[in-house]
């Protein structure tokens, strides 16, 4: 339940909205779901509580407690909600941090790619048979 009294609800893509937004809904897989968590506990300060159902209880968590709120999603919002799939959660995020956390999540997402080549590359020296240590693999990362 909201703690405030809410006379309209709105829903559109965040860059198409004409207000400010206060709930940012984003629908991530587990790998874009590590760098918004990382962000959200970067912003937040703490981790982000994971709810089960009802899926739409976290737009009233992340209202009221002004900090985001990972859904895993409930039949009924699966049902309806064609983003939300098996391989998705939701994320709830208060529109006032949307700033932040898209500050944090673009700087984390580039530090995942960086991380992603370096074990790539660093898996692929190991499978070959040899016995790369962490400078190695880092310098392969420049070349």
């Amino acid at each position: 339940m909201i703690k405030h009294e809410v006379r309209y609800v709105m829903y559109g893509p965040l860059a198409e909205f004409p207000i400010e937004a206060r709930v940012v809904l984003i629908f991530a897989d587990a790998r874009q779901g590590l760098v918004v968590s990382e962000a959200v506990a970067r912003v937040d300060k703490v981790a982000a509580p994971a709810m089960g159902r009802p899926a739409c209880a976290a737009l009233p968590q992340a209202l009221n407690a002004g900090n985001a709120v990972l859904s895993l999603g409930c039949c009924g919002a699966r049902a309806y909600l064609d983003a939300l799939d098996d391989r998705v959660a939701m994320w709830a995020l208060p529109g006032i941090k949307i700033e932040s956390y898209c500050a944090e999540i673009s700087t984390l997402a580039h530090a995942n790619q960086v991380l992603t080549s370096f074990h790539k590359h660093r898996r692929e020296d190991i499978e070959a048979g040899e016995q790369p240590t962490v400078g190695q693999s880092l310098a392969r990362l420049s070349s």
